[in-house]
């Protein structure tokens, strides 16, 4: 997309991380006219606020982060980095923050294929119980899961790593035409909905399951 945007000109190019530099000004000039209608700010989809081993982008992403609290703003934030131990003194200002990891597997040679350049499964997973542990709202993100013919494996084993957390977030993979070719993907993917539904009512967790995964 940023391709055809005119915003990039090669893959090397678009994997590159650049910073927004005037983002503060940016939330300086817009919190005034938009804090009224705001419920709640989330970092973020497009991009990763706490991108593995990049300090320059966490640095920035927590003074982000600190500015819409001290503005009473509260912040949901997803990773598959690794989480700063600074962020436990942003509990303080506001609590209700809620902090997240993106894991779809445990096993590190998927990681490796399919998400280079991110943190390792089970460093993402300590990084988030060690928020938890300080009383921080911790979630989930399992999504994009992945069909068998990406990786055969056993999702009560992932959910068993995560059990510790506040809320698990359930999707299936929307934009790979591979997914579609596994034989009963939509069964597939409504037993395991069912299967996480199932577990985060037993350890009394909250979940979600995203649109168009159980049919």
């Amino acid at each position: 997309m940023k391709k055809r945007c005119g915003i990039v000109k090669t893959y090397d190019e678009w994997r590159r991380p650049k910073i927004v530099a005037n983002a503060l000004e940016l939330l300086d000039r817009e919190i005034p006219r938009y804090r009224k209608r705001i419920k709640y700010v989330h970092l973020c989809f497009s991009t990763d606020p706490f991108m593995y081993q990049q300090e320059e982008i966490a640095d920035l992403s927590l003074k982000i982060i600190h500015k819409l609290n001290f503005n009473s703003i509260n912040c949901t934030i997803l990773t598959k980095g690794i989480y700063p131990e600074e962020i436990v003194r942003l509990q303080a200002l506001n609590p209700d923050n809620e902090y997240g990891i993106s894991i779809v597997s445990l096993n590190d040679d998927f990681r490796k294929e399919y998400e280079p350049w991110t943190a390792v499964f089970k460093e993402r997973i300590a990084s988030l119980k060690y928020l938890h542990n300080r009383g921080l709202k911790t979630w989930v993100s399992m999504e994009p899961y992945p069909t068998p013919n990406f990786i055969e494996q056993d999702i009560s084993e992932i959910l068993k790593a995560v059990a510790f957390v506040d809320k698990i977030v359930f999707g299936r993979i929307n934009y790979s035409a591979k997914a579609g070719l596994w034989k009963d993907h939509k069964k597939f993917y409504n037993e395991l909905s069912k299967t996480v539904i199932r577990f985060c009512k037993k350890n009394e967790i909250g979940y979600h399951i995203k649109d168009g995964t159980y049919v």
